[in-house]
């Protein structure tokens, strides 16, 4: 998988402000930020995302997502 069909499926099953993947072709890191993740938990909007990646992750398709999740408020508290 490429960063870009990553960040394709993640941007097809959330609702996402701002996405970016990036990585090495086996482990990859993602910053998303959606509404859908107000009120969450971290391990709870993790988990969001990962649903997005459907049987991939179990299939070794995408071997490791390392993911920042954050709502719109906090991802513009982070660039003030």
């Amino acid at each position: 998988m490429t960063a870009d069909e990553i960040k394709t499926l993640i941007n097809n099953g959330l609702p996402c402000e701002h996405s970016d993947v990036s990585g090495d072709g086996r482990h990859w890191y993602a910053v998303v930020v959606s509404a859908a993740f107000e009120g969450l938990r971290p391990i709870a909007r993790h988990q969001r995302v990962y649903a997005t990646m459907g049987q991939r992750m179990k299939t070794d398709e995408v071997h490791a997502l390392s993911i920042k999740a954050f709502t719109p408020a906090e991802w513009a508290a982070r660039a003030a």
